[in-house]
């Protein structure tokens, strides 16, 4: 026999559990029988009720799921929530944790902006292994025979209402991305600048001298900067206390870099053998004047710019 039920039978009960199938597959043929009859007793075809009534009882994979007492889902809604709330924390700073470790290394190593491609690999790895494997851990407790009790939901974990932010996200990454390569250039210049001497060593760009005190200052001011950057993002909107301390900032880089260019003490004197037109004292002191007048021009703008956005949020 090869009729549509014996073939329905057959599709539903491949999925249901081997000790129950001769069961199941007794009271689904005497249902589908039952069906079957009504309608013909109403004066329908055989063949026709047959078909109406397997299609009325739907996919074969589907009802072997309800005898089987089996979810037709990977995750369920018991531990949705929590996977997903973990899930979250994770990636939001792992992947880019193990990214920038590898990235370091890599510089370190010498690779200069080549150490950018391996960081973005594994932390890309490092994010499918953590959506793997902790939504296997949690299949696994979903599907094992001892739940797990979880803490009722209560009204004290209602969040706060969200504050309304003038300082966006995407600009305070902005910021501090710039500021964290800003900052690592500075070290890595001393040892991969690009500009080779004859012999093809490197040559750095800033005079290593500056390494005795400027430099390390330097580098801690534009540390402060990083946290400017996330303190006014927690605080979500500029005021007259964060702008008094932007300039302040501003003015602790701006100041010296100024100053030490314009007394020849910010670039490697050794370019100045590498590129001749660097060992003619004029030409030295226009490009100090173009490095004093950009970086101080950076300074007023973003000040100006500072001063309209406080204004504007605080009235």
């Amino acid at each position: 026999m090869n009729t549509l039920t014996d073939r329905y039978l057959a599709a539903t009960l491949r999925s249901v559990p081997a000790p129950r199938r001769d069961e199941i597959a007794t009271e689904l043929r005497a249902s589908i029988e039952d069906m079957i009859e009504d309608r013909t007793g109403g004066g329908a075809d055989a063949a026709v009720a047959e078909r109406e009534v397997l299609t009325e009882l739907g996919n074969p994979d589907r009802l072997a799921a309800r005898y089987a007492d089996r979810r037709l889902q990977l995750l369920g809604p018991t531990y949705y929530l929590v996977w997903l709330r973990l899930l979250k924390l994770l990636l939001s700073f792992i992947p880019a944790l193990a990214g920038t470790v590898v990235a370091v290394v890599a510089v370190v190593e010498g690779k200069g902006f080549g150490a950018i491609g391996p960081g973005l690999v594994v932390a890309l790895h490092v994010a499918v292994h953590i959506c793997f494997w902790l939504t296997l851990v949690f299949v696994l407790i979903e599907r094992s025979q001892s739940p797990v009790d979880l803490p009722e939901w209560t009204v004290d974990e209602l969040p706060d209402v969200p504050a309304h932010r003038d300082v966006s996200l995407v600009d305070t990454i902005a910021a501090v991305a710039m500021l964290v390569v800003f900052i690592g250039y500075l070290p890595l210049q001393h040892f991969q600048s690009w500009v080779r001497d004859t012999d093809g060593d490197n040559i750095p760009l800033l005079d290593p001298a500056l390494w005795s005190f400027w430099l390390p200052a330097l580098i801690g001011v534009l540390a402060l900067d990083v946290v400017f950057e996330i303190v006014k993002y927690r605080i979500g909107r500029w005021s007259w206390r964060l702008f008094a301390t932007k300039a302040l900032l501003n003015l602790a880089f701006t100041v010296p870099v100024v100053w030490l260019a314009l007394s020849d003490r910010l670039l490697n004197p050794a370019l100045g053998e590498r590129f001749d037109w660097l060992a003619v004292a004029d030409n030295r002191e226009i490009l100090a004047v173009i490095i004093a007048l950009s970086t101080a021009g950076i300074a007023v703008w973003e000040l100006i710019d500072t001063a309209l956005k406080t204004r504007r949020q605080t009235t």
